[in-house]
């Protein structure tokens, strides 16, 4: 029987985990997922999208805001760019923080290309050593492993993109395969 976790102070090592071609994987993946959402949601009317459909952030809108906020936060994080600075804010603000439709996409697209930019000029060192950073989650200022806090990010974008995947599913609309190897392939 495997064992527990030491729980939530366990340190992963970064580099051991990622590389600076996964990072740049994921980022293209990213963008080309946000496309595929953005793209069907954008065929919703206002009220669809900001209809409170029972998941973890309630609307399509508020969990595509949530990962703008998100995204930017981790950004400012990794690369003290002010530009990623987020306004005062708690993580229950972030659903409401880009109430505009056309304004989140066009945030969603700069963004999507920043991170992409980051992730090209990421190296084997910068990826290295522990990252600390406050968390308005908790209050409290961590340092943990950059590598995985960068796989964090990711992993985030993927969790609440399946979710948003799975309400555009329901209302009846088609996105995208959510497959790896289709992008890899280049198809």
């Amino acid at each position: 029987m495997a064992r527990a976790c030491a729980g939530a102070t366990q340190h992963f090592p970064g580099t051991a985990m990622i590389s600076p071609a996964y990072a740049q994987l994921m980022a293209r993946y990213n963008t080309w997922q946000n496309q595929s959402l953005y793209r069907e949601a954008g065929r919703l009317c206002d009220g669809e999208r900001k209809a409170n459909r029972g998941a973890f952030f309630g609307s399509i809108h508020g969990t595509l805001t949530h990962l703008v906020w998100g995204d930017m936060a981790w950004m400012f994080r990794f690369t003290g760019d002010e530009a990623f600075r987020l306004p005062v804010g708690s993580i229950a603000d972030s659903i409401t923080s880009i109430p505009d439709w056309r304004d989140l996409s066009a945030r969603r697209v700069a963004l999507d290309a920043r991170i992409e930019a980051w992730a090209t000029g990421l190296t084997d060192g910068a990826m290295a050593g522990d990252l600390t950073y406050h968390s308005v989650a908790t209050g409290k200022t961590h340092a943990k492993s950059r590598g995985a806090m960068i796989a964090h990010m990711f992993n985030h974008q993927t969790h609440h993109r399946g979710q948003v995947h799975a309400l555009l599913t329901q209302c009846g609309l088609t996105p995208d395969d959510t497959d790896i190897p289709v992008i890899v392939a280049g198809t």
